[in-house]
C-alpha cells in the first residue's frame, strides 16, 4: 500500500472514535500499530493519565514496548514523562548518549535494542490526555517532517476521544478512560492465561485474543473478561485465524 494511501486510511480510521460504542482499548492499540506502519518506527505506545492524575502505560505495539513504557512510568523517567510535563514534543536521536538525561530509561531502552526515542503530546488546547511514544532501532529514526505527522495523528486521536458530546460532561471522558485502565489489567491477566494454556508468548497471546474478538465481533475487553471467567477456553482462541502477525499486541 502506498504511504499516502496508508496515511489517509489512518485518519479515516481515527474518525471511528466519533461513533457510539467504540472500544477505547482496541482503538489505542490500533493507533499504536498504525503509527509503526505510517511512520516507519520499530515500536509505538500510548501513556495516558488516569483519574488520579497518574500516567499509565495503556497500549503498545509489542510486549517489548510495553515493558519499557512501564519502566518509564514507574521511574518517572523518559520521553513520555518529559512530554507530559512540558506539553511539547520530545526527541532524542541518540539514546546511547542520553543516560544523563534519563538515567533509568536510556540504558534499559538501549539494552532492549532501541537507538532513538520520541514523544508527542495527546492534547487539545489545555486538555492533556497523555503522550504518544515512538521508538526506533536506529539513531535519528524519525525525520522532523514525520514528527509533525506524528503530532497530527496524536491530535486527531485526542479530538476523537474528547469528542464534543463529552466536552460538556467531562466526567464521562474520565469514566470512559478509567474503564480502559481497568480493562488493561484484565487484558494482562487474560494474556497470561492464554500464554500458559496455548504455550505461546505474550505477543502471540494478545494476537489470539484480538483475533477471536474480531472473528466474533466482540469487544476486546469482553473477550478478556470471558477468558478470565473461564467462559472462553484458550483452545477456542487457538483455532481462530490470527489477525495480522503474532508480534503485535
Amino acid at each position: 500500500m502506498a504511504r499516502e494511501t496508508l496515511i489517509a486510511r489512518t485518519f479515516v480510521e481515527l474518525a471511528d472514535t466519533l461513533v457510539e460504542g467504540y472500544d477505547p482499548l482496541e482503538f489505542l492499540h490500533h493507533l499504536a500499530e498504525r503509527c509503526v506502519e505510517v511512520l516507519g518506527m520499530a515500536e509505538a505506545g500510548l501513556v495516558l493519565v488516569d483519574a488520579r492524575g497518574q500516567l499509565q502505560a495503556l497500549a503498545s505495539s509489542s510486549e517489548r514496548m510495553h515493558l519499557i513504557e512501564l519502566l518509564e512510568v514507574q521511574h518517572e523517567d523518559g520521553p513520555c514523562l518529559d512530554c507530559w510535563r512540558s506539553g511539547g514534543a520530545v526527541a532524542e536521536d541518540h539514546l546511547v548518549g542520553a543516560t544523563g538525561r534519563w538515567p533509568h530509561f536510556a540504558p534499559a531502552a538501549v539494552e532492549a535494542g532501541f537507538a532513538s526515542a520520541y514523544a508527542v503530546p495527546m492534547r487539545l488546547r489545555d486538555e492533556r490526555l497523555g503522550a504518544l511514544n515512538l521508538f526506533a532501532n536506529e539513531t535519528s529514526g524519525l525525520a522532523d517532517t514525520d514528527l509533525v505527522l506524528a503530532q497530527a495523528i496524536a491530535d486527531v486521536a485526542t479530538i476523537g476521544i474528547l469528542h464534543e458530546r463529552f466536552i460538556a460532561r467531562r466526567e464521562e471522558v474520565t469514566e470512559q478512560l478509567q474503564v480502559a485502565f481497568h480493562t488493561r489489567v484484565v487484558l494482562e491477566q487474560a494474556k497470561g492465561v492464554v500464554a500458559e494454556a496455548a504455550k505461546v508468548d505474550m505477543d502471540q497471546a494478545f494476537s489470539l485474543l484480538r483475533g477471536y474478538a474480531r472473528h466474533h465481533n466482540l469487544l476486546l475487553s469482553e473477550v478478556a473478561r470471558r477468558v478470565i471467567d473461564r467462559e472462553v477456553a484458550a483452545d477456542a482462541l487457538v483455532i481462530q485465524p490470527r489477525s495480522r502477525s503474532g508480534r503485535r499486541r
